[in-house]
């Protein structure tokens, strides 16, 4: 064994002490309410395919189809390479479902944040981010330079403090998440959007888990508090509701423009692939021709927080992100365990993704979930985990 891999070993037996060591899991099926993981069908309250679309045979025809047409592989980056007449029809077409005059397409929604924060803020600039925002976010600030100051979660006014202590800046950009990935709930932003009017201050919303779930058409909570065209950088994904891959900047011309020159994430990577560029476009058009689904996904989540004895007024009752937090690590594991002994796949999830003693079991509902698989589940948790 080399010295590397000798440290590493034990670097990693520290993390199995602490029960924070993670392994892979892999399914024999595709994405669904239902899978087979390990050899077992159990039903699945962990994904991030909110509206049943990963495995829609339409959805998985357009990727097909973009296949025959275009390849496998775009070849390289786009910089490099000719971008594809798939990419222009697909960033057309997110920029008219955002409302924006453009957008700019990366590999993955943590690309699309990397590359965004670090093209518009650097040295001498400051960078306010809600202290629960997801890690691409929170690295994009650490990398691009940028002053970094943290305000307390979902807290106008501790921004607003900030904001006035800390002048001088040649740009200050606040960003935060529309929806919460581990708590599920959902950021102020209007009053995020009239601190930021009020101090000459930038705001950039995440939707990656806003986009197809909130708001009338499915736009996220920018569309959900009526903000459409008052977020200055709009970032969203194409991995989680619309059923594909790849993340997304949406704008003004002028700061996609930026992006295609000094966002490193962008400029410096192979395109996304064709078959997720066919796969988003039919997502979309999903997601506008069938709003149903977004009922059943309300609907469903209102029902399993019913069950649990969750509040489901306003908004975040409709949220399908539904943590029953566990404290310690090992406590979260020990109850997924048991979850999946009675074929329920619900994920423990614990330090560093979530403050130390917020171990939790992270439940996300599908719109295509049954009431039957919902009750079912409720009952196991009762039995096994009360939530704090």
């Amino acid at each position: 064994m080399s010295a590397l891999a000798d440290e590493l070993r034990h670097e990693l037996q520290e993390l199995r002490e602490r029960s924070l060591l993670r392994s892979l899991r892999f399914a024999q099926s595709a994405q669904g309410t239902r899978m087979v993981v390990g050899g077992r069908e159990v039903c699945a309250f962990c994904s991030n395919d909110y509206l049943g679309l990963a495995s829609d045979r339409r959805v998985r025809q357009a990727a097909k189809e973009a296949v025959d047409r275009y390849g496998a592989g775009a070849g390289a980056s786009r910089l490099v390479n000719a971008s594809l007449e798939i990419h222009r029809e697909l960033e057309e077409r997110l920029a008219q479902f955002e409302g924006t005059e453009a957008a700019l397409v990366f590999p993955s929604g943590y690309a699309a944040n990397l590359g965004a924060i670090c093209a518009l803020v650097g040295r001498g600039d400051a960078i306010f981010v809600d202290r629960l925002n997801h890690a691409s976010i929170i690295d994009g600030a650490r990398l691009s330079g940028a002053r970094l100051l943290p305000y307390k979660h979902c807290d106008p006014e501790h921004l607003e403090q900030l904001l006035r202590r800390y002048t001088g800046f040649r740009r200050r950009l606040v960003v935060t998440d529309g929806v919460f990935s581990m708590d599920g709930d959902i950021a102020p932003l209007p009053e995020l959007v009239e601190v930021c009017r009020r101090h000459g201050a930038f705001l950039m919303v995440d939707e990656a888990h806003g986009t197809g779930v909130l708001g009338e058409g499915g736009r996220g909570a920018a569309e959900h508090f009526g903000l459409r065209g008052e977020i200055d950088v709009l970032m969203g994904t194409l991995s989680k509701a619309v059923g594909a891959q790849g993340g997304y900047i949406a704008g003004s011309r002028e700061l996609i423009d930026t992006l295609v020159n000094r966002a490193r994430a962008f400029v410096f990577t192979t395109a996304i692939c064709p078959a997720a560029c066919g796969a988003a476009l039919e997502g979309l058009r999903i997601i506008e021709a069938e709003p149903e689904r977004r009922r059943r996904l309300r609907e469903n989540a209102r029902l399993l927080r019913r069950l649990l004895g969750i509040a489901t007024t306003g908004a975040e009752g409709e949220v399908p992100i539904i943590p029953v937090v566990l404290g310690e690590a090992q406590e979260a594991l020990r109850a997924s365990a048991r979850l999946l002994e009675r074929g329920f796949w619900v994920p423990a999830i614990r330090p560093p993704s979530v403050p130390r003693g917020t171990a939790r079991l992270r439940i996300t509902v599908c719109s295509e979930h049954r009431a039957e698989e919902i009750e079912g589940l409720a009952r196991a948790l009762r039995e096994i985990a009360a939530p704090r």
